[in-house]
């Protein structure tokens, strides 16, 4: 069972749903926030959040995580059946997710997101992880430009690095530091990760490798 409640249209006329696939359930807005948790699901069945008595009323048009979907994922997990919560929908919002592109000698991503802190967490996820060495690097603007480590502290103050963050994803960091103002990122910049050894003196698609 998951629930999701990020909800800037609540009160308005975007549905709630409850979406059943193989493995669990969803409940949320329709708005594309179950867009990430819902890739590689195979969905079995989308209801929509109609039925007042299984809500606690009265519904507040601003707090609907408390009065529908709350109480939606209540009773699914008491054994409610997700079609007593409301009628079929064949469609739900997505959101797009750039995918990262496999590359002869390179994993080609992007980034999707800048903390406060100015780290830059990009699309590259178990695929690249799975091929990851010791000396694996990471390249930005056709250079290398950090190395893949464990923590932000195994590189020295200022510098770079490339670590795997807590949700699985490659993350641009910068020790004691902004990666987005050190090294111009913003979303959308591009990432390259090199899963295998990268030279110190090489060529790499058409650009000269050289770790800073």
């Amino acid at each position: 069972m998951h629930l999701v409640v990020v909800d800037p249209g609540v009160g308005s006329a975007r549905a709630g749903l409850v979406i059943e696939t193989e493995d669990y359930f969803f409940v949320g807005p329709d708005n594309g926030v179950l867009s990430w948790a819902l890739t590689g699901q195979k969905v079995r069945a989308v209801h929509r959040l109609e039925n007042e008595r299984l809500f606690l009323t009265p519904v507040s048009r601003t707090f609907h995580g408390r009065n529908m979907f709350g109480p939606a994922a209540a009773h699914l997990s008491s054994g409610v059946p997700c079609s007593a919560l409301g009628p079929t929908q064949s469609k739900w919002r997505r959101l797009h997710w750039p995918a990262a592109k496999r590359q002869e000698d390179a994993i080609c991503g992007q980034v999707i997101y800048i903390d406060h802190f100015g780290n830059a967490i990009t699309n590259l996820g178990e695929e690249a992880c799975r091929f990851a060495k010791s000396r694996s690097g990471v390249c930005l603007a056709g250079r290398v430009r950090c190395p893949l480590r464990n923590f932000y502290g195994a590189v020295p103050l200022g510098r770079p690095v490339g670590i795997w963050g807590s949700s699985g994803l490659l993350e641009i960091a910068v020790n004691g530091g902004s990666a987005a103002r050190r090294l111009g990122l913003r979303v959308g910049s591009t990432v390259k990760f090199f899963p295998k050894p990268v030279p110190r003196n090489g060529q790499r698609n058409g650009g000269t490798a050289r770790p800073s």
